[in-house]
C-alpha cells in the first residue's frame, strides 16, 4: 500500500486555502470548518510521514498520538482544542443558542 501522506498534506494546504477565501467572504462558519479539517488534515500527513496511522477527527487526541520523538507543547494542544470545537457547532444551527452558525 503506497504512502499518501503527501495526498494527505496537499489536501490539508487546500482546505487551509479554503479557509482563508471563507473568511475573506465572510463565510465564517465554513471558515472555522475548513481550518479544523486542514489541520487534522496536516497531522494525519505528519503521522503517515512517521509510519504510523491515525484515526478520529479530534485534533488533540492526534497530536497526543504522536511519538515521543515528536515534541508537541502544552500550548499546541491547548491550540488544538479550540480547533476542535469547530468540527461539528459550525455547520448546524442546533449547535447554538439562536440563529445561524
Amino acid at each position: 500500500m503506497p504512502n499518501r501522506q503527501y495526498d494527505w498534506l496537499n489536501q490539508a494546504v487546500r482546505d487551509l486555502d479554503q479557509a482563508k477565501d471563507s473568511q475573506s467572504a465572510g463565510r465564517h462558519e465554513w471558515a472555522c470548518f475548513a481550518a479544523q479539517q486542514a489541520a487534522e488534515k496536516a497531522i494525519k500527513a505528519l503521522h503517515l510521514h512517521l509510519g504510523q496511522e491515525s484515526w478520529g477527527h479530534v485534533i488533540a487526541k492526534l497530536l497526543q498520538e504522536l511519538p515521543p520523538s515528536v515534541e508537541v507543547s502544552a500550548l499546541m494542544i491547548d491550540k488544538a482544542r479550540v480547533l476542535d470545537g469547530f468540527y461539528i457547532p459550525p455547520r448546524y444551527p442546533n449547535g447554538h443558542p439562536e440563529g445561524a452558525p
